[in-house]
């Protein structure tokens, strides 16, 4: 896909990568309490201080995806967070029978969505991000 279609498609997988974080982290704002409650039931200390730096990752690395500012940076943190959540919050080989294939579907998402990430650290944000115009990249 080089040339024409190459930039094009890696904005479109940043927005949709990033959008999926945006609308995370909103919806976590909007039901905090509940977050820090999954978060608890999980035996995570600090379940507040958790929740806070979640939304965090979500909102910041969503938009810096979405924008394509600091991308490999954010695709860095957001594809680790993403493995982190996958280990913790959908271990299906300790769910109970009912869960669990919902609980690995969840777990094989989110290795997926890591796996996206890590291409984007690996080859950048394209030509229309706002790292290209820093960088002094022509859109023409």
């Amino acid at each position: 896909m080089q040339g024409t279609y190459q930039d094009p498609a890696i904005l479109v997988g940043r927005i949709l990568l990033g959008l999926l974080f945006v609308l995370s982290g909103f919806s976590k704002i909007g039901g905090f309490n509940g977050t820090v409650g999954y978060i608890a039931s999980q035996g995570l200390p600090m379940p507040q201080v958790i929740a806070a730096i979640t939304i965090l990752v979500e909102l910041g690395g969503g938009l810096a995806l979405v924008f394509g500012c600091y991308t490999k940076q954010a695709a860095i943190v957001v594809g680790v967070f993403t493995l982190l959540a996958a280990f913790i919050f959908h271990n299906f080989w300790a769910a109970p029978e009912a869960q669990k294939m919902m609980q690995q579907i969840n777990f094989m998402k989110n290795l997926s969505i890591a796996g996206g990430m890590f291409v984007l650290a690996a080859f950048g944000p394209g030509r229309f991000s706002l790292d290209a115009r820093r960088r002094g990249v022509a859109l023409a």
